[in-house]
This record gives C-alpha cells, structure tokens and sequence, in this order.
C-alpha cells in the first residue's frame, strides 16, 4: 500500500492553483486559510476505523460509513485541481480481492473480445503497446444521495463521493485498433471484475459487470496508476477501466475481461441496479441506467466542515465539472440563490473529463448564510437546481441541495 507524501505533480499542480488565485486578484483573502486541525476534530464524532485494505488513507480528511464506502470531507478538497489518493473516496460493490494480487502486477491478465483478433494481455504486455496520462471526475452514482428526502437504501453520501485524479494507461480505442477493430455491429463495452465470487451463489446476482454504450471506447483507458503511483488495491488494482464522464461503477476494478457485445450485461448490477427509476417503482432494464453524469458543483469553503467563519472579507471556493462536457463558468450565489455572481475558473485546466476549481470574493457580514455554486457546461447545460427524484437515489446534481448553510459571527 502506497503511505508516500505530496508526489511532484501534486506540488505542481497545488502551485498551479495558487498562482492562479494570485492573478485573480484573490490571493490575499483570508478565506484561503484552511480551518484548524483541532477544531475539526473537536466537532467531529468518534471515526470509525479504516479497514485494512485502505488504512492508508489520511483518517482526518475522511468518513468511513462501512468497510466498503468512504467518503471524502467536504473541507478536505483544498485547493488542488487533483484530489491526493489518500483523501479519495471509495466505493466497492464486493470486498476487493486479496493484496496478493498486487505482488507481481505485471503477471495480471485481460481477456480483450469482441474484436477482430481477440486475445489475452500480461499488464506487462499492455505497457508496450502505448501509453497516456488524462484526469477525469470519478464519481460514485449515489454521490448527493443523503440529500434525498425519502432516504433511499444506500450509503448515504453527502458531497464527498467524488474526487478528481490522474489515470495513466492505455487508451482502449489504440488497443482495439491493434486487435483489428471491433468485431461487427457490436452496440456495448463491456467490463467485467476480478472480484472473487462466494461459492454457491449465482454469479449473475453478485459480479461487477458493466456495459456502457460502444462510443465509450473512444476515451476509454485500462489505467495502472491513479496520480502517479501504481494503481492501490482500493482503486482498482493492478488494472482498472476508466470510462471518462460515467459514473464510478461503470469504471470497473480489476478489470479481467473487456468485451464488445451486441447486449448488456446480463448481471444483476446492469440489469435491475443503477438503474432511475421512479419513487414507486421497482428498478429494472426498462428503465435508464446510471451511465452519463451531468453539470455539477458544490462549495468547498468557508465553513465546509463547521469551523468558524468570522464576518468581513471571505473566499467561497469550490470544485466544478461538466460531466461529459468542459466547464465553461460558475456563478456563486451568497443569499441561497436569490442573486449570482460570476467566479473565476482558477488552477490548470486539465481537460473536458476534469474539474474546475472555482474562488469568488465577497462580503459576508454577521447571520446566516446559504452559499450555492452553479455549473454551466460548454454545450450550454446548465446545473439544475433540484434533483429528479428516483428510487435509488442516483445522480444527484442539485445546486440547491449541495448548497452550504453557514453562521457568520
């Protein structure tokens, strides 16, 4: 397991940023100031423990819900365009497999079908046959789900089931060009998992298996490291398939078989789960499957995590993405919405699948304050402002629900 500190590129990244504050004419504001270590975990509830497989992680900058779903804290997002692995959320369907997996990477394979000349790769092999480095949102599907009124099943996530990282691997549409193309009218991408499967049980009602339109493909990646590391067992260790703009769980871990098919998974997870359907509904294949994200934002400070704001000059910040698309401007609004103010997109522009980092300086005097963010895409989509109501509580990308309720003293 990775325990290094700030990697260069973080550092790069982090001064980036700054630099970019500092040309925005906002460097100078107190809002910069991240909230005291001490008070943080003054108002914090007793944590529960990291488990083993991602007890590198840094405990302060985290919630752990269950064994299977950490989620980051609001206030821990800072101001660096790439979210440290250490303070990434995780989100696994089944226990990952054990970390022997992870003691001669090279040797994992992956079966490539549905193409021309279908074959199995070695990890080793995959990294003689190209190479790119891209950064995307990874996102579970039920982010924002606590903000539903009717408490869908689910971990209750608030904002902090997202982050924004590096993949370095190689893209599926070089791989499958070196394969002679895909073999025919083939409508689906499909990704299955290497989790181990209990015995005894059908497999079809447990194993991570994902289809996701064949377009995919042109963006697609079998990464190997996530920010310039060698890929953690939490993250989907040795080999991972990132599906750019798609919902975390379409990005499958442990990839070991990648397939184009003229049908979706048959699996449960494709069939009946991530699927939005209504309140009074029973989720199945008629209904959308959790697929595509939409224009989305959320305030990250002042008073992300409860610390004291003090009245007078602060900085809202925040992270912003299009989904499927590049961000094109932010508006931030101080009273809940009522009036909006254009912020300044700052930080390095990483690419349409990464986030924006945002800053806006304003007056906050003494009361209570709703801080909101609002997305607009470069297509012109515009973040909504209240959630589509659905059984599972998927695809939550409600500015007013992500607003930030804070007490000014």
């Amino acid at each position: 397991m990775n325990t290094t500190p700030l990697d260069p590129a973080r550092r790069r990244l982090l001064a980036g940023g700054a630099g970019a504050l500092a040309a925005a004419g906002l460097g100078a504001a107190p809002g910069l100031a991240r909230a005291s270590e001490a008070a943080a975990k003054e108002a914090a509830p007793a944590a529960k423990p990291l488990p083993a497989y991602a007890a590198w992680k840094d405990a302060d900058s985290v919630i752990v819900h269950s064994a299977n779903t950490i989620e980051t804290r609001r206030g821990a997002f800072g101001d660096g365009v790439i979210t440290p692995s250490r303070e990434l959320y995780v989100r696994n369907n089944l226990p990952p497999p054990d970390a022997s997996i992870l003691d001669d990477r090279d040797a994992w394979t992956v079966e490539i079908q549905g193409v021309k000349n279908p074959r199995s790769f070695t990890l080793a092999e995959l990294k003689t046959l190209g190479v790119e480095t891209m950064a995307t949102v990874l996102q579970c599907s039920g982010n924002g789900r606590g903000f539903f009124p009717h408490k869908p099943s689910g971990t209750q996530w608030q904002v902090g089931a997202a982050g924004c990282v590096l993949w370095t691997g190689i893209p599926v549409r070089a791989l499958v060009e070196q394969l002679g193309g895909v073999d025919g009218d083939l409508k689906y991408m499909t990704g299955t998992g290497g989790e181990k499967l209990p015995e005894g049980l059908d497999p079809k009602t447990l194993m991570v298996e994902r289809s996701v339109p064949r377009e995919a493909m042109q963006d697609a990646m079998l990464a190997w490291e996530m920010n310039n590391e060698p890929l953690s067992l939490a993250h989907g260790g040795p080999l991972r398939l990132i599906v750019p703009g798609y919902t975390g769980v379409n990005n499958v871990k442990y990839i070991k078989r990648l397939a184009f098919t003229a049908d979706q998974s048959p699996v449960k997870i494709q069939q009946t789960s991530y699927r939005i359907a209504p309140l009074d509904a029973k989720p199945g294949p008629e209904h959308p499957s959790a697929w595509a994200m939409t224009p989305k934002s959320w305030i990250t400070a002042p008073g992300a995590d409860g610390e004291p704001v003090k009245a007078g000059r602060a900085l809202v910040r925040g992270v912003a993405f299009g989904g499927m698309h590049a961000v094109k401007r932010v508006d931030v609004s101080v009273d809940g919405g009522k009036t909006w103010k254009q912020a300044a997109l700052v930080g390095p522009d990483l690419g349409k699948y990464a986030w924006r980092q945002f800053a806006l300086a304003v007056e906050l005097p003494a009361g209570q304050h709703t801080l909101a963010s609002r997305v607009e895409d470069s297509e012109g989509n515009v973040q909504v402002e209240n959630r589509e109501e659905n059984a599972r509580g998927y695809l939550n990308s409600s500015w007013r629900d992500h607003a930030l309720q804070i007490t000014v003293s």
